[in-house]
């Protein structure tokens, strides 16, 4: 349920751009130091990090260009329109110790539309009990921590008492570890769970239940120190850290109609379908970013794309070693859309034990639909088995465990099935990514580098793609010789 910069791609849908006429095309070539003193920055890339990047140096008196080569904001966080249906690429979410995250939706006008859940409450159903399905839940009180998690452990069904105790006592044993030692980048998660009694039971029903969605990996393929840091800081830092926030309505409302607007509002000139295809240094010392037809000079550059394209565009000697950033692997995320004739899930959301269905959540009334029926959306990270399967042996794979969880699903009718596939969704959060994440600074004066894959301590999120932005715009002022107020000073 993660996003990160990249490509994406759906089956037998084409994206559209829900909002029009709040982003202006590519104007004339040779926009330089033409603004009078004011330096120009280009940003390449309109996802969450570049539109934050942008944002941050507009606020700061820099003429900005943002570049994306498709048609719309968003990056791997966007809608498109199927019939009727205006459908997220995938289903994102967001805890409220998302700090970065929800400061950029207040920015852009729009947490109002994407609300926290008051206390955390995750249904957790178990439907391979020998003694038939069973409903767990994991909810937190307003106890300080980690007293706010105690009851629903203790009642926790899917674990037996002996399991809940060692669950408390590695809880405990995490929150003394430092998420930053490199120590802890170079192990996996499963180990240090074994090493900490963890069973193979406790593994499934609540480590890897809470660690797929949120680093998009099991705990044999995920680093100890980003497993440490997702728990930490959203079970063990404050009571409230791991609510759930997620947009009720469509992703592009958000991230391409209002951060459109915000960056209008701005005078952030923004080209879209206009990929960056060359960037070279100038006789002057500037920069010049050559895209179809024109050529930008700028003061200061900031890429904002996924890794490989980064490294495609990097010159020599921006990093000591750029093939680095091809080391940084990829992993997919699945997505199925299942439209019924009738109401077969009561709650928003829930997530699944024993069956392949990981999370599921209605999204009838988010993507506009009208008239009965619900519309459905399963969210499977980590889907590495089924990423590439055709769309009619996934219906038959994943209807039936639909059923299986929702009796009222059994004898309903499917109006519509269809699929979404992120095949590079997020950087594979493995033990050792650490020391190939770069930083916002490259040896270039004036290049910077932003995405969720850089090194911002986070896993692949949209939490991790804003706190990107801020580095590379504090980086890039910096060099620039102006000011930076970093918008969550107190908790950076």
């Amino acid at each position: 349920m993660t996003a990160d910069e990249g490509r994406a791609a759906a089956e037998d849908i084409q994206p559209v751009r829900p909002g029009h006429g709040t982003v202006r095309p590519a104007g004339p070539a040779g926009t330089g130091h033409g603004g009078g003193s004011r330096p120009h920055a280009v940003v390449v890339g309109g996802g969450l990090a570049g539109v934050t990047t942008a944002l941050q140096l507009a606020e700061a008196g820099v003429r900005v260009t943002l570049l994306e080569g498709r048609p719309r904001l968003g990056g791997l966080a966007f809608s498109f329109q199927r019939g009727e249906l205006s459908v997220d690429n995938g289903q994102h979410v967001y805890l409220r110790c998302c700090t970065a995250y929800r400061w950029f939706l207040d920015r852009i006008g729009g947490a109002h539309l994407a609300p926290v859940q008051p206390r955390l409450d995750v249904p957790v159903l178990d439907v391979a009990h020998p003694r038939g399905p069973r409903l767990g839940r994991l909810r937190r009180t307003a106890l300080p921590v980690p007293l706010h998690l105690a009851h629903s452990l203790a009642t926790y069904p899917h674990l037996s008492l002996a399991e809940r105790a060692g669950v408390a006592r590695a809880a405990l044993a995490l929150k003394k570890l430092d998420p930053a030692d490199p120590a802890l980048d170079g192990i996996d998660f499963a180990t240090w769970l074994g090493r900490h009694g963890q069973s193979a039971r406790a593994v499934e029903a609540l480590w890897d239940l809470v660690g797929v969605a949120t680093l998009n990996a099991t705990a044999p393929y995920a680093s100890m120190g980003l497993a440490a840091m997702v728990f930490k800081t959203g079970l063990l830092s404050e009571p409230g850290a791991a609510d759930i926030g997620w947009a009720h309505v469509p992703l592009g409302e958000l991230h391409d109609t209002l951060a459109g607007k915000a960056l209008d509002s701005l005078g952030v000139r923004t080209a879209l379908r206009t990929k960056a295809e060359r960037i070279s240094r100038t006789d002057d010392g500037r920069w010049a970013v050559q895209v179809p037809g024109e050529t930008l000079e700028a003061d200061a550059v900031v890429l904002a794309v996924p890794q490989r394209e980064t490294r495609e565009l990097l010159p020599d000697g921006a990093l000591d070693d750029p093939d680095r950033l091809l080391d940084i692997g990829t992993a997919p995320i699945l997505n199925l859309h299942v439209v019924y004739d009738r109401k077969v899930l009561r709650r928003p959301f829930f997530t699944a034990l024993g069956s392949p269905v990981q999370w599921v959540f209605d999204r009838t009334e988010s993507s506009g639909m009208t008239g009965p029926g619900q519309y459905l959306a399963v969210s499977q990270s980590a889907a590495h088995d089924d990423i590439d399967e055709p769309v009619a042996a996934l219906r038959e794979r994943y209807l039936p465990e639909l059923e299986r969880l929702l009796p009222a699903a059994r004898g309903a009718g499917v109006r519509d099935f269809f699929v979404t596939r992120e095949r590079t969704a997020t950087f594979a959060p493995t033990p050792g990514v650490g020391r190939l994440r770069p930083g916002a600074r490259t040896h270039a004066p004036g290049l910077h580098l932003a995405g969720a894959w850089t090194a911002t301590g986070w896993p692949a999120t949209m939490e991790g793609a804003v706190r990107s932005g801020f580095s590379a715009a504090a980086a890039a002022l910096f060099a620039l010789g102006r000011h930076y107020d970093h918008p969550l000073q107190e908790a950076a």
